[in-house]
């Protein structure tokens, strides 16, 4: 058990700033605008020898009931409400606002303890909002500047009282649960594909904002999860559109977010709205975590809405040859997060996805396969001299890297490449899966020169 805390306020007081100072990196989107966080994003805070988890909050807000604030607000009162210690932040610089005190009220109500986190308080015009900030009756606040790093041992010293008992709990946990590491996975799609949907389906909570509102989601959320045993870090992130739609600077820094995800994930979902035509972008998202080496499997979401299920499959697998032929056969789930249908397929089919991903191949299965390959069809002969491939071997996986060695392999067309790729893929099992090819030359052993 790790002693758990969430960041709570009113919103553009530096919740943001402080939970990425505290994490040690730039994982939640700051802006001066406000209202950028929306969900709750999760991270591990560390303080010198102390390590604990953490909560970044959209904040509370007095919102009218079923709008996208009060939906916002209620994903900060869930994440309160798993918290062992409230920080509730506040504007050193502005001093105490009538919400401020309004959200003191809601705080005090959830019975958790609470520190007062007195931020921005760099400043000498803070001093005033610092002396201010005892009056709502949480006990001497902690001076911090979370941009600046200034005030954080004042943390320390405040989470230092709440941990002798988790720690304790924490001894308790076994080695290899500290040393396995869960699977990273990534839903990724167009904006409203339904994927802040389908993690909850997935997580059994309305842990993710949602709603019929495009582009809720703006920060990548990680989330800690189990299926059958297997844990998992599950990403949500915001929608991807085309390069020239993407206006604005929050849309700008949510995309690069979820670029980010991807290129740290084991395997992509990516996420298609069934029940609408099926875009060009679609397809090129699944492309774009092919160029990034990842395992991908491609998920039609709102299955429940589609009319003639038989066509649109076909018309998607149609469109996977034209667009997609360098990762051929990827996996296609169809799925109702409205329905609770298809969670099972979908990581049946992430893990198969993931086993191929990571597959190994012996240099003698290798070179059997090779020589099967090029007595059925040999390299071509560019310029008059025929391209002689000599042996392969398996570089790396994560994904499947092969060195292939010989003489002129910089002339091979990519049409041959194209044809050692897919044989090997079919040949292997290795379906959906991007693969690498790195051409090396041989070496002429009587040119001293080179």
């Amino acid at each position: 058990m790790t002693l758990t805390v969430t960041i709570l306020g009113r919103p553009n007081v530096g919740k943001s700033t402080l939970f990425n100072r505290l994490v040690g990196r730039k994982t939640a989107l700051v802006d001066d605008q406000p209202g950028v966080t929306r969900d709750r994003r999760e991270g591990m805070a560390s303080i010198g020898d102390m390590k604990f988890r953490i909560f970044d909050t959209a904040g509370l807000d007095d919102a009218k009931k079923e709008s996208l604030e009060a939906r916002m607000s209620e994903q900060s009162v869930m994440a309160a409400r798993e918290a062992d210690l409230v920080f509730f932040v506040i504007d050193a610089r502005v001093g105490i606002t009538p919400i401020d005190r309004m959200f003191a009220e809601k705080i005090r109500k959830f019975g958790k303890p609470v520190r007062l986190i007195a931020n921005k308080a760099e400043a000498r015009m803070a001093e005033a909002g610092v002396m201010d900030s005892y009056s709502l009756g949480f006990g001497e606040p902690i001076a911090v500047s979370a941009e600046h790093g200034e005030g954080i041992e004042g943390i320390y010293d405040a989470v230092a009282d709440f941990l002798p008992d988790v720690e304790e709990a924490a001894a308790e946990e076994t080695e290899e649960e500290e040393m396995a590491r869960p699977l990273r996975l990534a839903i990724i799609g167009q904006p409203n594909a339904g994927k802040s949907t389908l993690v909850n389906t997935m997580l059994g909570e309305e842990r993710m904002l949602t709603g019929p509102e495009a582009g809720i989601t703006r920060d990548a959320i990680a989330t800690d999860w189990s299926w059958q045993g297997r844990e998992i870090k599950l990403w949500d992130t915001a929608g991807i559109r085309r390069k020239s739609r993407v206006t604005g600077k929050i849309e700008k820094l949510a995309v690069s977010d979820a670029l980010r995800a991807i290129r740290f994930a084991d395997c992509v979902v990516v996420l298609i709205d069934a029940s609408m035509v099926i875009e060009r972008q679609d397809l090129a998202l699944s492309d774009l975590v092919a160029t990034e080496g990842r395992a991908v499997v491609l998920a039609l979401s709102k299955w429940d809405l589609v009319e003639d299920k038989q066509k649109k499959l076909a018309e998607v697998h149609s469109d996977l040859e034209d667009v997609l032929p360098e990762i051929r056969g990827v996996p296609v789930v169809t799925l109702s997060s409205k329905q609770e249908r298809g969670i099972d397929r979908l990581m049946k089919a992430v893990f198969e996805a993931v086993d191929r991903w990571s597959a190994r191949i012996t240099t003698s299965q290798l070179n059997r396969w090779l020589e099967a390959a090029l007595a059925r069809n040999p390299p071509p002969a560019p310029s008059g001299r025929r391209i002689k491939i000599r042996y392969a071997t398996q570089a790396s996986s994560r994904p499947p890297t092969f060195a292939v060695f010989g003489n002129q392999l910089s002339k091979m067309p990519d049409s041959y490449k194209r044809y050692l790729m897919n044989t090997l893929r079919k040949d292997f099992d290795l379906a959906g899966v991007p693969i690498r090819f790195s051409l090396r030359g041989g070496k002429n052993p009587f040119n001293k020169d080179k």
